[in-house]
């Protein structure tokens, strides 16, 4: 008996200022005209969330650094308190509600691009666990990252059909995004070199290259699967 055909997922993934919004929108163009399909962004969004703060009159800037300090630990020393682990583990919770409803768009014959894509093996900024330093804590900073380690643990079990890996130097990157803090960046491009999403097939891509070359070979790479 054959397996039913599941809708292809196709995860986009890479630092910011590595192209993932500008190469998934005109993938998406271009797959919408052979089968339906959606893009969802699976981003916790903090450093967004972090930088509309900043724009705010007098206290912006404070409380974005405040809200950076603690959101983005993962590879800090010093172990995190029960406030910031509170908001990591909000922005956990986030994410998983956007994963929900890519998989419910996927079960009603969707096609999916996803615009980063939750893992498990790399802790920190890159879509992994945010609560990492507090997994072996007591109480109940122990409990929500044990509870952050299982969520994770079932969405990875949701492996793309594909994943386009955009890479990208840290003087591009900067380029692009010149309001992002240059340590988290260069934490970002060295962490996705390392991503290997359960040995879902990847598609490694220069974003430094000129956009029509990059969108064409992953273009070649989505073709079959549709």
């Amino acid at each position: 008996m054959t397996e039913p055909f599941r809708a292809p997922l196709i995860a986009i993934i890479g630092s910011d200022g590595s192209g993932k919004s500008t190469v998934g929108e005109a993938l998406l163009a271009w797959m919408q005209d052979r089968r339906p399909t959606v893009l969802h962004h699976l981003g916790k969004q903090t450093g967004g969330i972090g930088r509309a703060i900043a724009r705010w009159p007098l206290v912006g800037r404070r409380l974005d650094s405040g809200i950076a300090r603690r959101a983005d630990i993962a590879g800090a020393v010093r172990r995190p308190g029960i406030v910031p682990v509170l908001i990591i583990y909000m922005f956990s919770m986030r994410r998983l509600r956007r994963f929900r409803h890519m998989l419910a768009d996927r079960g009603r014959g969707l096609a999916v691009l996803a615009d980063r894509f939750p893992q498990l093996g790399v802790p920190g900024p890159m879509d992994g666990l945010g609560l990492a330093p507090v997994a072996d804590a007591g109480g109940l900073r122990g409990r929500l990252a044990r509870c952050e380690r299982a969520h994770y643990a079932w969405m990875a079990t949701h492996r793309p059909d594909l994943v386009i890996r955009l890479n990208v130097d840290l003087a591009t990157a900067l380029a692009r995004k010149p309001d992002h803090r240059p340590s988290t960046l260069a934490r970002k491009i060295h962490d996705v070199p390392l991503l290997t999403f359960a040995g879902a097939p990847i598609l490694d891509l220069d974003a430094t290259r000129p956009l029509d070359q990059v969108i064409a070979q992953a273009k070649r790479a989505i073709e079959p699967l549709l």
